[in-house]
């Protein structure tokens, strides 16, 4: 369940810890999780490059390998 998720912390597949869930990225059109936020929305909307910010505060969700007490996910793909 999504609401399970707010408040969780996210642990890289390599031990770091990346953060705690502050928001969930829903695309409704699909009814799927696209985001993990690790920064309020409203805060990330009230930055003056929020594309940059939105990218260094969020997880791809398709990252995720595990749910549990904690989220691990995987590396961010290089480009």
């Amino acid at each position: 369940m999504i609401s399970e998720l707010y408040g969780k912390g996210v642990l890289s597949n390599s031990g770091n810890m990346l953060g705690t869930i502050k928001e969930v990225v829903v695309d409704l059109d699909n009814a799927t999780v696209t985001h993990l936020l690790l920064s309020e929305m409203s805060k990330l909307t009230k930055s003056s490059d929020l594309r940059s910010d939105f990218l260094k505060n969020s997880i791809e969700y398709k990252r995720v390998k595990k749910v549990a007490e904690l989220v691990i996910v995987g590396e961010r793909e290089r480009s």
